[in-house]
């Protein structure tokens, strides 16, 4: 599997995603929304942002490891949260979590702010796209 990092020198220099990314090879696994809910189907952490992201990252981690990939893997993520102001305001523990799991290649990525989530507590949900070594 190849990929290709694409930022146009025309636009604005992208911190913490890249504006496109072109593959070939590799085989594609569809990440479903991922919240912050713990095997046991709760959200961890009501009411805390930073610490609901990390149990995102590390359930998305967990559905690439099955896989057969990594969280370099990732091409493509959308993130959701309930509050973007308060997303804003958490930029540089969100980014350290996602250095934790991505190193210092970023996929790339959308945020959208919406009214409410499956579960009540929820304030954040990453889904995603990853394009997968062809062997297994």
């Amino acid at each position: 599997m190849h990929k290709e990092i694409i930022n146009p020198p025309e636009l604005a220099a992208p911190r913490g995603f890249n504006h496109g990314i072109v593959t070939r090879g590799g085989r594609l696994l569809f990440l479903a929304g991922q919240d912050a809910s713990g095997a046991d189907g709760r959200i961890a952490a009501p009411g805390n942002l930073v610490a609901q992201c990390a149990q995102v990252l590390n359930n998305l981690h967990a559905v690439v490891g099955a896989a057969g990939g990594s969280m370099q893997d990732i091409v493509k993520l959308n993130v959701f949260v309930a509050d973007r102001d308060a997303y804003r305001a958490s930029l540089k523990p969100i980014g350290a979590l996602f250095r934790q799991h991505f190193g210092a290649y970023f996929p790339t990525m959308a945020l959208f702010e919406i009214a409410r989530f499956f579960q009540e507590d929820a304030l954040i949900e990453i889904e995603g796209l990853a394009v997968l070594p062809d062997e297994l």
